[in-house]
């Protein structure tokens, strides 16, 4: 498997995860409402379990909202551009882990290799930001020497 074929594949997975988040999401939303319609009105003005149905329903918008915003920010990484230092979009390749610089999604698991995508804004990028093919960093007193990016 080629370079490319092992970006375009971490981007679908990472893609297909944040649309089964936003589906389920909605999934979590849609039941609050259901169950907040069958509860009927009010019992009065303080009725709790209502209240707590209703912001239910607003936590699961407020986190698939988020979760939309992910995914656009995966939309935005190209896969035309060939990448040589570690930067948005980059596939890093290191003697101790494997790096997608996307979004903060965790670990997938590629043709039986580890990568974990990671957003910009965590410590680790930025102490690999810039960074290219043989460099060396050291991070939490741990040794990372980058053989690839693409």
């Amino acid at each position: 498997m080629n370079k490319l074929e092992i970006k375009e594949q971490l981007l679908a997975k990472c893609v297909e995860q944040q649309m089964q988040s936003i589906d389920d999401l909605q999934k979590e939303m849609d039941e609050a409402q259901r169950m907040s319609n069958d509860y009927g009105q009010p019992k009065d003005r303080y009725d709790a379990f209502r209240t707590k149905l209703l912001r239910q329903k607003d936590m699961y918008a407020q986190q698939q909202a988020k979760a939309i915003l992910v995914l656009n920010t995966l939309k935005k990484i190209s896969l035309k551009e060939e990448l040589k230092k570690v930067e948005f979009g980059a596939v890093v390749i290191m003697n101790k882990q494997n790096l997608f610089v996307a979004a903060g999604l965790g670990k997938i698991e590629l043709n039986g290799t580890d990568y974990f995508a990671i957003s910009p804004q965590v410590p680790i990028f930025k102490a690999l930001a810039g960074k290219k093919a043989g460099d060396e960093v050291v991070f939490n007193a741990n040794k990372f020497i980058i053989s690839d990016i693409f």
